[in-house]
């Protein structure tokens, strides 16, 4: 019997810098997703958070899983800054994770270089128009 297509989750095994971003989505190793990303130790994941709720969307709980790969997490809450919620900002401090939100694109740029540096970083990203 024929399989139909089979759709999985947006899910990208490795580590690469964000090439661009904009138009509501990312590209990165000569692909492109839209929508949010989560980029972790494990892969950058597709993310539902948006700009008007993101602290939230399947796949955060991720985040918090893969707390002891990193100690950096750069969150780009959209074309504006919005601060963590006390109780996020007070979970990840418990889990020694320093948490900075900022603006998706100051996020991205962030992001590449501490890559770049190879420093023990992740991103929660929120995708912008």
């Amino acid at each position: 019997m024929a399989k139909g297509i089979e759709i999985r989750q947006a899910h990208f095994p490795g580590r690469a810098p964000i090439e661009a971003y904009g138009n509501g989505g990312f590209r990165f190793a000569d692909m492109s997703h839209r929508g949010s990303i989560l980029c972790l130790p494990s892969g950058i994941y597709g993310w539902s958070a948006t700009a008007d709720n993101p602290f939230s969307g399947d796949r955060f709980d991720l985040i918090l899983k893969e707390a002891e790969d990193y100690r950096f997490l750069l969150f780009g809450t959209g074309p504006n800054i919005q601060f963590l919620p006390p109780a996020l900002k007070e979970r990840l401090k418990r889990l020694s994770i320093s948490c900075d939100p900022m603006s998706t694109g100051a996020a991205v740029r962030t992001y590449n270089v501490m890559l770049a540096e190879q420093r023990p970083v992740a991103a929660a990203l929120i995708a912008v128009d």
